[in-house]
């Protein structure tokens, strides 16, 4: 039997029951919502810069906004963030600069990771925000390894993975609840069913009603929430985080959600899905429930939504304008960063391709 989906907001924004605010003054749910808008324009921004040839790939998480942000929100600063690569408003939120991420986009000399990761791919260990792989599901292992450190070493800290759908289907994600069952690891897994593994659907993939259902198997609990209620969510993640925090194990949450893009700008969701699908999951847009949610409790307006709308166009511009053109990383540092002093091998290679033929340019822009 599916477990039930827990929702606070219908897809009106009309509170649905009794509890409304699980925790949330005001002040926060108006910054939450703001990063959600913030997240949404950040993408549809970058898939245009994709389209136009300045980046070279983007991954966005158009209409799952609520999942990633609500969640995130319900962490301490020191709890770890494992993420998939759908998650920049969890970054956003733990104050990830747009500098540093549209360093990270265009390759800059300023990218943290000099290059060499493609975009959309980036870390930041002083966030708590653990590097991005595009291999499905390897997060998980790596949040369970934290949070049975952190069990360990006697540590208040919580770990929180984020993975779609398809990887619940890996031998990774399996690995990682059996093992976390069993030691009552303080982590919280995160699916955002988006219901498409890229162009294979959710019901092709398991013959579970519910993906929640799946944490029975491993002996611990399962819940089901409206990825697209910000409320719901943030509500379910905090008893989940509070729960492992206290040494009563892991929760599984299957937050339903959807894809309202392609699976990246390498993606065309056209061939494989129809577009009354889509259009039905756009009723139910997370940013638009939430706004209309605040609006009708008076904390928010149309005025204050339309200045929003042009301050955060203007914060994305002027990022962009200010990253684009600092050009590339010094070319030898493709030979750092390995070793702490370079062997003579690398070093021999470096003098072969400094004085190559081809004139490789050596300096960056600045």
């Amino acid at each position: 039997m599916a477990n039930p989906i827990v929702q606070i907001l219908d897809s009106e924004g009309a509170v649905q029951g009794k509890d409304e605010l699980p925790g949330l003054n005001s002040q926060r749910l108006i910054k939450l919502y703001c990063l959600m808008l913030l997240n949404r324009r950040v993408d549809e921004r970058m898939i245009t810069l994709h389209r136009q040839g300045r980046i070279g790939f983007y991954v966005g998480s158009i209409g799952e906004e609520a999942s990633i942000i609500g969640s995130a929100a319900a962490l301490q600063p020191t709890d770890w963030v494992f993420p998939c690569y759908r998650e920049l408003g969890a970054a956003l939120l733990r104050g990830f600069s747009l500098e540093s991420f549209c360093n990270q986009l265009f390759g800059t000399s300023k990218d943290a990771t000099k290059g060499r990761q493609m975009p959309n791919h980036y870390a930041i260990p002083e966030l708590f925000y653990s590097s991005i792989s595009s291999c499905v599901g390897t997060q998980i292992p790596h949040a369970t390894g934290v949070a049975i450190a952190a069990k360990i070493t006697k540590s208040s800290d919580v770990a929180l993975a984020y993975f779609g759908d398809g990887a619940t289907s890996t031998g990774d994600f399996h690995a990682s609840c059996n093992l976390a069952g069993s030691m009552k690891a303080p982590v919280v897994f995160l699916c955002r069913n988006n219901q498409w593994a890229i162009s294979v659907p959710v019901q092709k993939q398991t013959a579970v009603k519910s993906l929640s259902e799946k944490a029975a198997g491993y002996g611990f609990d399962g819940v089901c929430v409206d990825g697209n209620d910000l409320l719901a969510v943030y509500r379910e993640t905090l008893s989940a985080v509070e729960k492992a925090r206290k040494g009563e194990g892991p929760t599984l949450i299957e937050a339903l959600t959807y894809r309202l893009e392609g699976h990246s700008t390498s993606d065309d969701p056209r061939v494989y899905r129809s577009e009354e699908e889509t259009q039905l999951w756009r009723t139910r847009d997370p940013l638009k429930r939430l706004r209309t949610y605040l609006i009708h409790k008076g904390l928010w307006s149309e005025k204050q939504d339309d200045k929003l709308e042009a301050d955060t166009k203007k914060r994305i511009l002027e990022a962009i304008q200010k990253v684009e053109g600092k050009g590339q990383p010094h070319l030898k540092s493709v030979f750092s960063d390995v070793y702490d002093e370079i062997p003579w091998n690398l070093e021999e290679q470096w003098e072969e391709l400094r004085n190559s033929k081809n004139q490789i340019p050596l300096k960056s822009k600045t």
